[in-house]
């Protein structure tokens, strides 16, 4: 590496990747071993890099050799990175001497619509269909490219590096953005990705959920009104998540064996969960407002509830019916996004996000408390009343157990009897 290369790649480490100043040299000496033992013009990276990576693993530590490859891949998009604002300034100088128009790109519009009716065809759910199309639409917008045959598996693996270090997004964010990209790349462009070694990955950090103490929660409920209050309240003692409880039918509702039925939650994935007695009375009467709801809409012949995946074509009079009718249903009827057909949909999900916020500040909460929190809560206090992992993962829904385990880190410690050594110590002061 060149003394002028060295200078910029340095400073794009510090103010482009946020790289503290202690990890610059050796990030550049990683990079001088790495040219020495490959060269700097290897033709197959991926290649380069695993051979790099053998030979370190026989004489170097493992948080070495990845401090090592990481190095590496910075350098590659680095100067992919270079090469691209090169390419684009003498695109963008073009377009102003010549007074051409910006191109919005008929073929990426073309790209989002085939993408779209794939997703419905797979029957991907909306929301999964809104996020991919933003990913594309974001990633189309940022290669720059005029034509589906140019997009190749490096503009990826460039925007997926490009994502952790430019924009700093979290992994999840950026698994996110890979999931809908690989759609785009597999279904729609059919193009085979190859080289993703030598992307930068976003750093995985472990953050503690945020929990609401018993009495903290019964202050949120007592400010929140009907029916926020039992929404919030079918949250926390059912270990719901947010759309799970908006998307409750009447007969998802069991009184007598005390449970509530979530059906294709997350992974489409049906569970049982709880319906503690003490929402009976409240739950009662709250059907008995949404009955006079849905009495209204037959009475006056008012569009009925969608129902799920192809149901609604085999038995045609369900929509109409009680039992698929919503808990929480909206006061005004709305338009599918994908039908354009007119129905009674739920609540949005919003609505609620806003009142226990209010209620939040009410409260004078420090804490970063949100409508998923309740769930959080409900996790935590039935591990800290002893209750097995393995029942809790159930009832959350949880397809792995160790996703469940992150509750056991934030439940209270003295449950098992651990003692603080300074509270032995005010005891014992002379021991």
């Amino acid at each position: 590496m060149r003394k002028d290369e060295a200078e910029l790649f340095s400073a794009y480490l510090k103010n482009t990747a946020g790289m503290p100043p202690k990890f610059i040299s050796h990030y550049l000496r990683w990079v001088a071993e790495y040219e020495g033992s490959t060269g700097p013009d290897h033709a197959d990276r991926e290649q380069a890099l695993e051979c790099f990576k053998n030979r370190l693993e026989r004489t170097r530590e493992s948080w070495k050799v990845n401090q090592a490859l990481n190095a590496v891949r910075h350098y590659w998009f680095w100067q992919d990175r270079q090469n691209r604002k090169e390419r684009q300034d003498r695109n963008d100088r073009r377009v102003r001497q010549a007074n051409l128009p910006c191109k919005v790109g008929p073929e990426s519009e073309a790209l989002l619509s085939q993408a779209k009716r794939l997703m419905r065809l797979q029957h991907k759910s909306y929301r999964t269909e809104l996020t991919y199309l933003g990913w594309i639409r974001r990633f189309l917008a940022q290669t720059h490219v005029a034509a589906r045959t140019e997009i190749k598996a490096s503009h990826l693996r460039h925007y997926l590096s490009y994502l952790a270090v430019e924009r700093r997004v979290s992994a999840a964010t950026q698994q996110q953005a890979f999931n809908a990209l690989l759609f785009l790349y597999r279904h729609i462009l059919q193009v085979p990705i190859e080289g993703l070694a030598e992307t930068i990955r976003a750093r995985r950090t472990q953050r503690l959920p945020v929990v609401l103490t018993p009495r903290e929660v019964q202050g949120l409920l007592d400010r929140l009104r009907a029916p926020y209050h039992l929404m919030a309240g079918i949250i926390y003692a059912s270990g719901l998540r947010l759309n799970e409880c908006m998307n409750l039918r009447v007969r998802d509702l069991d009184f007598e064996r005390q449970t509530i039925t979530v059906r294709s939650g997350k992974g489409g994935k049906d569970r049982a969960t709880l319906f503690p007695p003490c929402l009976h009375q409240q739950m009662q009467l709250h059907l008995r407002d949404v009955r006079q709801l849905y009495a209204a809409d037959r009475r006056e012949k008012r569009p009925g509830v969608p129902l799920p995946f192809a149901l609604e074509r085999k038995y045609p009079n369900a929509v109409f019916e009680w039992a698929w009718y919503w808990v929480f249903p909206s006061n005004r009827l709305s338009v599918d996004p994908r039908s354009n057909k007119i129905y009674r949909y739920h609540m949005y999900s919003t609505t609620l996000q806003k009142h226990v916020h209010e209620a939040v500040s009410m409260l004078g909460m420090t804490k970063r408390v949100t409508v998923h929190s309740l769930r959080h809560s409900f996790a935590t206090h039935l591990i800290e009343a002893g209750y097995d992992i393995r029942t809790v993962q159930e009832l959350l829904g949880h397809t792995n157990v160790q996703t469940t385990m992150i509750y056991t880190h934030v439940a209270k410690k003295h449950k098992i009897g651990v003692i603080s050594p300074l509270e032995k110590l005010a005891q014992h002061p002379d021991s």
